[in-house]
């Protein structure tokens, strides 16, 4: 972590606390996926189990170029020119599967931009240009832009476990909502994406099982 980082939160007693039981923040900030790569995974994990969304997305990856699960997803034209049935045949249900092929025709049209072209582009305004396609809401970009494009500055305020998170670090009766937890964590910017983990963490402090698979 940075000494800018840990001066910044720090300078809440609370989150000192939780910084000193939790240690090191461990952001994974860069997956090394492309955005396109990242949203078809996403789609796919919605309202699934981590194990049941690995093994359909491993299915799908096995349609690409290399053939392997642990490879990448189709490109954009070839998995348009996949029949539903292939595709359905991964386990995707009808309406993933018009999400995942939404992706890709924008990935074409220029609207899903690759890394190098998001790199040009602020944290809003990839928000508003990614939550006009089907499937994909504020949620899922702002965990593309942490741990696919390492923006180190957001606060997913929706966030269930972000908001019981900061609950449990301030001593909260009930968890703050969306709002209240933008206002409260505004002086935190630019590091809000480590703030976001540590919320994160401390959700699961005393919770049996590994950390969420995404978050973790």
């Amino acid at each position: 972590m940075s000494a800018d980082l840990v001066a910044c939160l720090a300078k809440d007693s609370d989150i000192a606390a939780a910084m000193e039981r939790i240690g090191p923040c461990r952001l994974r900030g860069n997956d090394g996926q492309e955005p396109y790569d990242a949203l078809l995974r996403a789609i796919t994990g919605q309202q699934l189990h981590g194990v049941a969304a690995r093994k359909i997305f491993g299915r799908v990856c096995a349609l690409g170029e290399t053939g392997e699960i642990d490879g990448p997803p189709p490109t954009p034209g070839h998995l348009l020119s996949l029949s539903e049935d292939v595709l359905r045949g991964c386990g995707l249900s009808a309406a993933k599967l018009t999400a995942m092929r939404g992706v890709a025709q924008a990935r074409l049209d220029g609207i899903v931009p690759s890394r190098l072209e998001a790199a040009d582009l602020s944290d809003e305004e990839l928000i508003a240009r990614l939550i006009t396609l089907r499937g994909i809401g504020r949620w899922t970009v702002e965990m593309l832009l942490m741990f696919t494009l390492d923006r180190p500055d957001v606060m997913p305020i929706d966030d269930f476990g972000v908001r019981a998170g900061w609950k449990r670090i301030k001593g909260l009766d009930v968890a703050p909502t969306p709002k209240v937890l933008r206002l409260a964590t505004e002086s935190f910017s630019p590091w809000r994406s480590a703030l976001a983990w540590y919320c994160w963490r401390a959700s699961e402090e005393g919770k049996k099982g590994a950390p969420n698979p995404l978050t973790g």
